[in-house]
């Protein structure tokens, strides 16, 4: 699904934390949104997913203005999120999380539920745990499959390596490399390297506008780095 974002503005209250975002993401690309904290990234993607609604400009979906449209109503057309901090049902188990997210979206006897699982070994083993139970890693996991069995179009991740160790990192790198080309990717990352070595490109954002958008040949570490350090 291609992703078109036009002269975006966003507001709180009085502050401004969007300036005239504009940006365009292929249907499958996977592109990294990187910038300091504060630089509105997360803010954006609440745009995308529509948990907040733009002041001014527009989102298009393959062509179609999704600007007002309600979250649920994005998500049956093919987004989905892995949020920064997870936001699993902890008093869930790990069935009914997956579950409940599968069946808002007609999957849950088509055998989209297994497909997924496949991908996460760890997650049977936890099958009636309650999602609070699970140790970050693990929470992390289940966010992405909660996403992936909802066979999205567009896959919105912000800061998937937060708070996570060094293994399941390798592992979450090599899932998202993996969906590279099925899906749209955008990936909001303050781990550079980890971005840069998934992403087809890289977009800058500084304090509230889209700086730059960089093609992977012309990537630079070094510059990247120094653009969204605090």
């Amino acid at each position: 699904m291609k992703i078109e974002i036009e002269h975006l503005d966003q507001h709180y209250g009085s502050a401004q934390i969007l300036r005239d975002v504009s940006l365009t993401v292929d249907s499958g690309e996977c592109v990294a949104l990187l910038g300091r904290n504060g630089a509105g990234k997360t803010t954006l993607i609440k745009c995308l997913v529509g948990t907040l609604s733009p002041t001014s400009g527009r989102i298009l979906a393959d062509g179609q203005d999704i600007t007002a449209m309600r979250p649920h109503l994005r998500s049956r057309m093919g987004f989905a999120t892995v949020p920064q901090g997870r936001e699993v049902f902890r008093e869930l188990t790990v069935r009914e999380n997956i579950l409940a997210a599968a069946r808002a979206h007609g999957h849950a006897s088509d055998g989209t539920i297994e497909e997924t699982v496949e991908r996460f070994p760890v997650l049977p083993q936890m099958w009636s745990r309650s999602a609070g139970q699970l140790s970050g890693g693990q929470q992390q996991q289940l966010a992405f499959a909660r996403a992936l069995v909802t066979r999205p179009s567009v896959l919105l991740l912000d800061e998937p390596t937060e708070g996570i160790q060094p293994s399941i990192v390798a592992a979450i790198g090599d899932l998202i490399a993996s969906l590279k080309g099925a899906m749209t990717v955008i990936l909001v990352e303050q781990y550079v390297d980890f971005a840069l070595g998934l992403a087809e490109s890289a977009v800058t954002m500084d304090r509230g506008r889209v700086s730059a958008k960089i093609p992977k040949a012309e990537f630079d570490r070094t510059v990247l780095r120094t653009s969204v350090s605090v």
